[in-house]
């Protein structure tokens, strides 16, 4: 019972030391406390094995094995310690005295919709709020509804029709509007929070056509919760610079990554030499070239995200312009929006610590930005 606890405890100090990589869901490499070796701990039909003489010759969970456990329960720990939650917009105060007693006092309509009128007892003022969507001609469920339609995989044109059987009379340039409006605006609230993302990211690029032209799309994803961390349009893909994404990626998340997963592309490895190697073994990204189709070491992750942009720009035949709102709307759709089977449901936001309350997350959004940008 004795040893138990010692390698309980030396596993405990190994998680605090962080000395251990995360290569994949099911992989992990933990640096020997005695030699310069490493360990691989690997995770198969729910339980872990170590390569370790302690684990293979003695049948015990070694040292490296509690690493891994106390590793996750500690990520676990951080952030649920670090969660972010945001809350539905609810009006709880006068707009002019800032006082609490307000009651609802009829509702307020125009041509298209209804808004709830507010009465203040403290200084007797009426007033309504429509929060992120004022002066707009139609309702906010509707707008929100146009920009699921159309991140979803539908075309403007046919998000507009399909408004139409709503009672919304708009042209594809209005919906479109709306999209770039909100996604800025939500984009500009959302860039200062800071996602929990894991230790091991991935990176690729994808093909598309901008205004007839190819051109490709690099983008970063963390592995572990499938968070798009940040993309960048490039006129070529042999040669291409791509310090740019890695810069774009640790500004995002203010740290950096312990492995770094990529194709063969020479863009990524010079890029990774520059920005992710250190000469201390300790704060080194690990960068892994090894990508293939099949088996341990498969690049499908990422292969579903850029199917995710093929698909889009499928139905856009092509995108219109190089700065388009339609690529970083999509991912504020990935990130916050959509769930992923995968995820258990959830979105890659809420697995690292980012949770949207309401109905309607879009609303949500549009009007926490509208407050606090």
């Amino acid at each position: 019972m004795e040893k138990i606890n010692q390698r309980q405890e030396k596993g405990k100090q190994i998680a605090l030391k962080s000395d251990l990589i995360r290569i994949s869901d099911y992989h992990y490499q933990v640096h020997s406390q005695t030699t310069n070796r490493d360990y691989h701990v690997i995770r198969t039909d729910g339980v872990w094995h170590c390569d370790c003489p302690d684990h293979r010759f003695r049948k015990v969970c070694c040292k490296h094995i509690h690493a891994i456990e106390f590793s996750l329960k500690i990520r676990e720990e951080v952030r649920e310690r670090n969660k972010i939650t945001i809350e539905p917009i609810s009006i709880d105060s006068c707009r002019f005295c800032h006082g609490k007693n307000i009651v609802k006092n009829g509702i307020r309509k125009n041509k298209h919709y209804a808004v709830q009128r507010f009465s203040c007892s403290d200084c007797h003022r009426t007033f309504s709020l429509n929060l992120g969507f004022e002066k707009m001609k139609h309702n906010p469920k509707g707008i929100t509804t146009a920009m699921q339609l159309y991140f979803s995989g539908e075309s403007l044109r046919n998000v507009a029709k399909s408004l139409k059987l709503l009672g919304m009379e708009v042209t594809h340039q209005t919906v479109y509007n709306w999209i770039k409006k909100y996604t800025e605006l939500m984009n500009q609230y959302l860039d200062k929070i800071t996602p929990q993302v894991g230790d091991a990211w991935r990176a690729d690029e994808v093909y598309v056509k901008i205004r007839g032209e190819l051109k490709y799309v690099f983008a970063m994803m963390d592995d572990e919760t499938r968070f798009w961390i940040a993309q960048e349009v490039a006129d070529r893909k042999e040669g291409h610079d791509a310090r740019g994404l890695l810069q774009k990626s640790k500004q995002v998340t203010k740290t950096k990554p312990k492995v770094f997963i990529t194709d063969g592309l020479g863009s990524y490895a010079e890029a990774y030499r520059k920005e992710f190697w250190t000469q201390k073994r300790l704060h080194r990204t690990l960068h892994i070239r090894h990508i293939h189709l099949q088996g341990d070491m498969n690049n499908n992750k990422m292969e579903r995200l850029n199917g995710e942009i093929r698909d889009r720009e499928k139905v856009m035949r092509g995108i219109k312009k190089k700065d388009s709102v339609t690529l970083t709307g999509y991912q504020l759709f990935h990130n916050y929006i959509r769930p992923h089977s995968a995820l258990h449901s959830k979105t890659p936001a809420e697995v690292c610590g980012i949770e949207i309350k309401g109905e309607n997350k879009w609303i949500t959004l549009i009007q926490n930005a509208k407050i606090k940008n």
